[in-house]
């Protein structure tokens, strides 16, 4: 792991997704925490839960699946979703609430770590607050 938290979480999940995994471990953090939550609640991961090992927490997350039918054989295929990292710990990108990008015309989310906390872009326009930008998932 390295000190880039966000790039770890994101990378783990992208890894996991490409190679099929079901499940992942994610070091448990604030940050990563907030993240996996919005996640769940925007319905790209299925399911978290918190799993302690060794005096240390971990975030054992389980990625959306899906029943696929071809011609007579029912097999189980994913939901495959990119993401893409923006501000890093040597660049930083902030946004006023007006200036927020939209991903694939409101179609993925954006999230941004605002004074009130990790939230979507939607939250952010509601609230009318800016941040920084986070990630981008689609």
């Amino acid at each position: 792991m390295s000190k880039d938290t966000i790039a770890d979480i994101l990378t783990s999940i992208r890894n996991a997704d490409m190679n099929g995994k079901i499940r992942v471990r994610i070091a448990c953090t604030k940050i990563s925490e907030n993240i996996v939550k919005i996640l769940l609640r925007e319905g790209f991961i299925e399911n978290t839960r918190k799993h302690k090992e060794r005096n240390k927490e971990f975030l054992v997350v389980t990625l959306q699946q899906s029943l696929q039918y071809i011609g007579n054989r029912k097999g189980r295929s994913r939901k495959i979703f990119n993401m893409k990292q923006v501000s890093r710990p040597s660049l930083r990108i902030y946004s006023n609430y007006q200036e927020i990008p939209r991903v694939l015309g409101g179609m993925g989310i954006v999230i941004l770590s605002t004074s009130r906390g990790i939230m979507t872009d939607r939250e952010a326009r509601l609230q009318k607050i800016g941040g920084e930008i986070l990630c981008y998932i689609w």
